[in-house]
C-alpha cells in the first residue's frame, strides 16, 4: 500500500471531518453572544466551502467501478441534478422551520389571548408548511427528469 493511497484512504476524511466539525466545536465552547455566533457561521461557511473544494480537486477514486464511459457522459449531469434536488429540499426546509418558527409564536400569542383566532393562526402556520412541501415537489420532479 502506498503512501498515496493512505492519505487517499484514512487521512483525507479525517480531516474533512475534522474541517467540518471545528467550528461547531468552537461555537459550542465559547461565550454565545452574537459576534461569536456569527464568526462562528461565517467560519463553518468557509469551512464548508473547503470542503467541497477539496472533494471537486482531490476527487476519492478507486471505492466503486462502473462502465467508464457511460459514467463519464452521465455522471456529472446527473451528479448536479441529485445536488439540486438536494438542495432545493433543504433550502425549502430551512425557510419552512424559520415561518413555522415565528407563526407558531405568534399563533400561541394571539390564541391564548383570543380563541376565536385559532382558525386564523392554524392558515398562517399551514402557509409556512407549504413551503417545505414545494421544495420535495420540486425535488421530485428534477429527480424524475434524471
Amino acid at each position: 500500500m502506498s503512501v498515496y493511497e493512505i492519505l487517499e484512504i484514512i487521512l483525507l476524511p479525517l480531516l474533512i471531518v475534522a474541517m467540518l466539525f471545528l467550528p461547531v466545536y468552537a461555537a459550542i465552547t465559547k461565550k454565545k453572544d452574537g459576534k461569536t455566533l456569527r464568526r462562528a457561521m461565517i467560519t463553518n461557511i468557509c469551512a464548508f466551502g473547503a470542503v467541497m473544494l477539496a472533494a471537486v480537486a482531490l476527487p476519492i477514486g478507486g471505492f466503486v467501478s462502473a462502465d467508464t464511459a457511460q459514467a463519464a457522459a452521465s455522471g456529472s449531469a446527473q451528479g448536479l441534478g441529485f445536488l439540486s434536488a438536494a438542495l432545493s429540499v433543504g433550502v425549502a426546509c430551512i425557510g419552512c422551520g424559520m415561518a413555522v418558527g415565528n407563526a407558531a409564536t405568534a399563533a400561541i400569542g394571539a390564541l391564548a389571548e383570543d380563541a376565536k383566532s385559532f382558525s386564523k393562526a392554524l392558515i398562517f402556520v399551514a402557509l409556512g408548511e407549504g413551503v417545505g412541501i414545494y421544495g420535495v415537489l420540486i425535488a421530485i420532479m428534477i429527480i424524475n427528469k434524471l
